[in-house]
């Protein structure tokens, strides 16, 4: 298993980040001022990007792991991976979520705890209604940890 950078090109993960945001627009908004890693294990298996949200705090803006190897602990990694990379640089490692079954206890095993909420924030900024086991994406849950 591998984790690089990756420095030009970004898009061609679209795949990718499209399973973790569901939005090309939205997408834009942060890809390339992030910086993006991917995870390699015969072949790119996940990736990440992170933003500089300032105050001493990162952020995980988008975090996916290719469908067939999610629950193999590739995220997981990914997780560590930024956490021993920008230890010493910010004191806190954020993400924005759905209040999903799938993707909170995910975090929450990772040490991340519930911060913020922020109301209808898929409902106001996305065209489609989003879906994840069953249960549609209203508000953006903030959750963090220190790093």
């Amino acid at each position: 298993m591998e984790i690089r950078k990756v420095e030009a090109d970004k898009k061609q993960y679209l795949d990718l980040l499209l399973l973790a945001d569901e939005q090309e627009n939205m997408i834009d908004r942060y890809l390339e001022r992030g910086t993006m890693y991917v995870l390699t294990d015969g072949g790119v298996k996940a990736e990440c990007v992170v933003t500089d949200e300032g105050s001493g705090i990162l952020e995980l803006k988008n975090i996916a792991v290719k469908p067939g190897f999610q629950g193999k602990g590739y995220g997981k990694a990914l997780v560590d991976y930024i956490i021993q990379t920008y230890m010493g640089q910010y004191t806190v490692l954020q993400v924005g979520t759905g209040d999903s079954p799938s993707t909170i206890p995910f975090y929450e095993s990772c040490g991340f705890r519930r911060h913020h909420l922020v109301k209808s924030f898929f409902t106001d900024h996305y065209a489609q209604p989003i879906w994840e086991c069953g249960v549609q994406l209203v508000d953006m849950v903030y959750l963090q940890r220190e790093i």
